[in-house]
């Protein structure tokens, strides 16, 4: 079988020379210009951040992207969906004001914001799942699937319960509405290890389906009727006393994330953008980020987002590990450094089930440039 190619780039430069100039200088090589963007809608799917969190893409990227696909002819667009959680991204107006305050305005990108499943989260089209397994349907944000061509643009990162994000999180989760979301987390339902718990209430505050409660002991506990399983309260948990009840729902959390993914990009031209730098140990979605778990690594690009991810994660799992993170606090029990962070997790999954339905190809030949 024939590899991916994968492109990358390190983080170092000359003087005279930024990671802008080297992001549009390999996105170039990677063939990006291939794709005909000509009077074209593009959607570039992208992570606004969570406000308080630092370690998110910074608009700079976006704006190289932008006016790559602007200077020939496209009219690109970023774009994101609603979440589930209590945060400031679960409705457009306050999703919206997130991404400005995160710096993503048109003056400073080049291009417009668009929340794909628009106001409340529920302007979404159901979409075929080619060789779906888990999902013969998709809900996708509509914006999101009236684009011609779409483009992602990836911060890598660890996560509570995909075990990473990138390519396939981005686009699968990220592309899902409110209520995709819903499809693709019910499956996992986290419970409490009282013993652990302090009463902090942190969880409770998270919870945006009032699923949890406390006792008189101040011990939380969940009620699974009302719990969408979308695992906020395990990455807002500071004592680790939440848990899912099984690592395989995590497994069918990743299958469904990569069908999703399949859905929205299937029949329609596409690209991929991971940049691994500020690799925290939880998703951008959290309204803070704790210190990277590894260096700073580099910037990697392919039409394949299934290598994409591959290569990401052995490149993040080839890199030394930071011992001041909370990577440096964990038990060394896998040769995965995203697994020693969540145990239960295997982001693994996202890739041999996207190998399985045909997304793309795991195995992959890695060009530098």
């Amino acid at each position: 079988m024939a590899k991916s190619t994968v492109f990358w780039t390190d983080m170092r430069c000359k003087i005279g020379e930024s990671l802008l100039i080297k992001l549009e200088r390999l996105i170039t090589k990677a063939g990006i210009d291939t794709i005909d963007f000509n009077t074209k809608y593009v959607a570039i799917k992208i992570h606004f951040g969570e406000p308080g969190n630092m370690a998110f893409l910074r608009p700079n990227w976006a704006r190289v992207v932008v006016d790559h696909v602007k200077a020939r002819g496209g009219m690109p667009f970023l774009t994101d969906c609603n979440t589930l959680y209590v945060g400031q991204r679960n409705q457009a107006l306050n999703h919206m004001q997130a991404a400005f305050e995160n710096g993503y305005t048109p003056f400073s990108t080049g291009c417009h914001n668009i929340i794909a499943d628009g106001l409340k989260g529920t302007d979404d089209i159901e979409v075929p799942v080619p060789g779906g397994e888990y999902c013969t349907t998709a809900r996708i944000g509509r914006a999101i699937m009236d684009a011609d061509v779409v483009l992602s643009l990836n911060h890598f990162k660890g996560h509570e319960n995909a075990s990473f994000g990138g390519a396939i999180k981005n686009v699968g989760m990220g592309s899902g509405s409110r209520a995709g979301k819903m499809i693709m987390h019910n499956e996992g339902k986290p419970h409490v290890q009282p013993d652990l718990c302090k009463g902090c209430t942190s969880c409770e505050k998270f919870c945006a389906h009032g699923a949890i409660s406390f006792d008189a002991h101040k011990k939380a506990s969940i009620d699974t009727a009302k719990c969408a399983g979308c695992g906020r309260c395990l990455g807002v948990c500071n004592f680790n006393a939440i848990e899912n009840w099984t690592g395989g729902s995590f497994d069918i959390l990743n299958a469904k994330m990569a069908e999703y993914t399949k859905a929205v990009l299937a029949g329609r031209p596409n690209f991929h953008i991971s940049i691994i730098n500020q690799v925290s140990p939880y998703c951008d979605c959290h309204g803070e980020s704790d210190a990277p778990i590894v260096p700073d690594i580099g910037i990697f690009a392919s039409f394949d987002p299934v290598a994409l991810d591959k290569a990401c994660l052995d490149a993040v799992n080839a890199a030394p590990s930071i011992q001041t993170s909370v990577l440096g606090e964990r038990e060394v029990r896998f040769h995965d450094h995203f697994r020693n962070v969540h145990p239960a997790t295997d982001g693994n999954s996202q890739i041999t089930h996207g190998v399985k339905i045909g997304l793309g190809i795991a195995e992959y030949e890695l060009k530098r440039v």
